[in-house]
């Protein structure tokens, strides 16, 4: 992995589950919300940081004050607001605050009397199939490229919206306050051009426009990236809200580190044997469960979720977290949430019964960890955050690399109890990955235990 043009900027990613750092290695990555965490890593000037701050699993009003309160923890920590970048990474499917958590960051630098040039939404996740072409933002679905609108993710319970067009989108989910028309866009053809007509369109960018990124190919977003930079040390201000892809070249990282067996370490004490959490509901996560399923390597373990949702819920965790532990003396074991979707047509409702079966699996994988699974791989956006944060206790940890070019990261536990540092904890988000995906990278965890 090698860098591209330096930058002195400061870069804090505000991630609204941990899936953001995909695209980039050697990053430290804070799951526990101490602002002492940001502050000891970004103390020299191009500097990386990211906090997980699971705000997708907030509502919007929890959402923006903790946005506000952890820059503001990060500033009063003493990290200097001028040449700091604050980057609101979210989902490249579109869903999640896009407009609020974005407002929130300006109006704390504000306060702190650093105005916001522009909003810079890229939502870009090339390794995934999702890009950005005429302003029209495609999900690859099947092997095709489909308006996102078009797809399953547009019909989340919670961030639903009936966009492709990213300025209809902004208009749509601001609920008319960012017009459409208002919207800047650079296209692929200024792009293309080089950083001297994208610089020369940003630089017309002020009181808070948003900017609409095009991109198919990482040069795109390199070029981008490059002319945002140059405005910054003129003394300009973005905030970016954008998906894995535009991290990389932010960071000034070219590349991808994979992992094989041969580089992931499984410390001496452990078990032999590993622990898969499968708490994400998309369809291509359970069908990538099914594939597991079918290879019959794994023991398997269900949270049956309406007993989580009733008064058998201590009784039956405490059950499932035995049989783990139990099961893990003799062989690899995938703990998942029963298939049926349980939902609602209140969004509050259903991000409520959400949380609560996120719960559930963090209390299950609290009570597994003195076990001392050889390797923990999580499933789902929501359910890699929480199961870091709360059920394993990490505080810091350091992306190792990923599985496959930007995707699908391996963590290394910097801050975390002693009966979790050490062990690879692997983060899938769950709408990521060929059908035999989760097989695979189960595969070469446990190569990697053969061959200690």
């Amino acid at each position: 992995m090698t860098a591209t043009a330096s930058t002195d900027r400061r870069l804090l990613i505000l991630d609204d589950d941990p899936t953001g750092s995909q695209c980039v290695a050697g990053i430290d990555v804070a799951f526990d919300l101490d602002p002492a965490i940001p502050v000891g890593v970004l103390e020299g000037p191009g500097s990386a940081c990211f906090v997980l701050t699971n705000t997708r699993a907030l509502d919007e009003a929890e959402a923006v004050a903790l946005n506000r309160r952890v820059l503001a923890g990060v500033l009063d920590g003493g990290v200097p607001a001028a040449g700091l970048h604050v980057v609101s990474r979210s989902d490249s499917t579109l869903r999640g605050h896009v407009i609020a958590e974005p407002v929130a960051i300006a109006d704390e630098l504000a306060a702190r009397g650093i105005d916001v040039d522009a909003f810079v939404l890229c939502p870009a996740m090339l390794e995934a199939g999702r890009f950005t072409e005429g302003e029209v933002h495609y999900a690859t679905v099947g092997g095709e490229s489909v308006e996102v609108a078009e797809t399953d993710f547009a019909r989340d319970a919670t961030f639903g919206f009936t966009s492709s067009d990213l300025r209809a989108f902004l208009e749509e989910r601001s609920g008319g306050a960012v017009r459409a028309d208002d919207v800047l866009s650079l296209s692929l053809e200024d792009i293309r051009a080089g950083a001297g007509r994208v610089r020369e369109i940003l630089s017309g960018a002020r009181d808070r426009r948003w900017v609409v990124v095009n991109a198919t190919e990482y040069t795109d977003l390199e070029v981008v990236a490059e002319a945002m930079a140059l405005l910054e040390a003129e003394g300009r201000t973005f905030v970016t809200r954008c998906a894995p892809s535009f991290v990389r070249p932010l960071v000034g990282q070219q590349g991808a580190r994979v992992v094989d067996p041969a580089s992931i370490t499984i410390p001496e004490g452990r078990l032999d044997h590993g622990l898969v959490v499968v708490g994400s509901h998309v369809g291509l996560t359970t069908t990538q469960l099914r594939a597991v399923q079918r290879r019959g390597t794994l023991a398997e373990l269900e949270i049956h979720v309406p007993s989580v949702l009733d008064e058998r819920r201590e009784q039956h965790l405490a059950g499932v977290a035995a049989q783990v532990k139990e099961t893990l003396r003799s062989s690899d074991c995938v703990v998942f949430t029963s298939r049926d979707l349980v939902r609602t047509d209140d969004p509050a409702e259903s991000l409520a019964i959400a949380r609560s079966v996120s719960d559930a699996v963090v209390e299950v994988v609290r009570r597994v960890r003195e076990a001392k699974p050889a390797w923990v791989v999580a499933k789902g956006g929501i359910t890699s955050h929480e199961v870091a944060e709360n059920g394993l206790g990490i505080r810091r940890a350091r992306v190792e690399g990923q599985f496959w070019p930007g995707q699908v990261s391996l963590f290394s536990a910097q801050e975390a109890p002693d009966e979790v540092l050490g062990a690879p904890y692997v983060v899938f988000p769950g709408n990521v990955g060929g059908e035999q995906a989760l097989a695979d990278v189960i595969d070469v965890l446990t190569a990697a235990v053969a061959a200690r």
